[in-house]
């Protein structure tokens, strides 16, 4: 399966940063506690000093919502909103070890990570791009959903679409769940010096991972040049 941005995305946010990790083997059973307390407290000394709304990263992808017509105070980014939840609670949810690690990582770079399961994805092709109108949605509470015409998502070759309004929501889907087995983590980022953070970001993925699962990520920075990452393996249809 291949993962890319639309031509159409590239061209409407030329600064657009993106990677891509896949992993095959993980679980419900690594401890990532510790690892997912020191990466909230990187966050939590971050946010002592300024609140996420004032940090560029946030504030870029508040711009382009906003370009693309959202309310940037109704419609988050999910690292802004993950952000938000760390400095008025103290603590992120448990949800799954993978996915607790990713939103560790994600409040410690203040970047977007989305962390799908790789077989709840239809291919050949994954692409972020401005949604058609008729694709479907699944909400975590199980309602069915239809992306407006133009709104940005993850497109599968059957139509599905794995997020709203681009990094604000993902599908109900596409979750890691305790049958999950493969991964593939997208992260993107649209302030300057988004590709350092971006490389960071992946590089600290694929150790986590590696650290706490018999896995041997592969990773890649998606550029104009080379717009796609390409995931071992084979996906199934819903």
């Amino acid at each position: 399966m291949i993962l890319r941005h639309a031509d159409a995305i590239r061209s409407a946010h030329p600064g657009l940063a993106a990677g891509a990790l896949h992993a095959a083997g993980v679980d419900g059973t690594a401890d990532t506690g510790p690892r997912v307390a020191a990466y909230t407290a990187r966050a939590l000394a971050r946010l002592a000093g300024a609140p996420e709304s004032r940090f560029p990263e946030v504030l870029a992808w508040r711009r382009a919502f906003a370009r693309m017509g959202l309310r940037p105070t109704q419609y988050r980014c999910a690292s802004e909103s993950l952000l938000r939840r760390l400095r008025k609670e103290g603590a992120l949810p448990r949800i799954h070890p993978v996915v607790d690690l990713c939103n560790a990582v994600s409040v410690a770079y203040a970047v977007p990570i989305a962390v799908l399961d790789a077989d709840r994805v239809t291919g050949p092709l994954l692409e972020v791009r401005p949604a058609h109108g008729d694709e479907e949605y699944t909400a975590f509470d199980g309602r069915t959903e239809h992306p407006a015409p133009g709104e940005v998502t993850y497109a599968d070759s059957a139509g599905r679409a794995h997020a709203r309004r681009w990094t604000s929501r993902q599908s109900g889907h596409s979750a890691v769940s305790g049958s999950t087995r493969r991964i593939l983590v997208v992260t993107e980022a649209l302030h300057e010096g988004g590709t350092d953070t971006v490389a960071r970001t992946l590089e600290t993925l694929a150790e986590e991972l590696a650290a706490h699962w018999p896995v041997t990520p592969a990773s890649a920075l998606l550029t104009p040049e080379a717009p796609e990452f390409t995931l071992g393996g084979t996906t199934r249809a819903p």
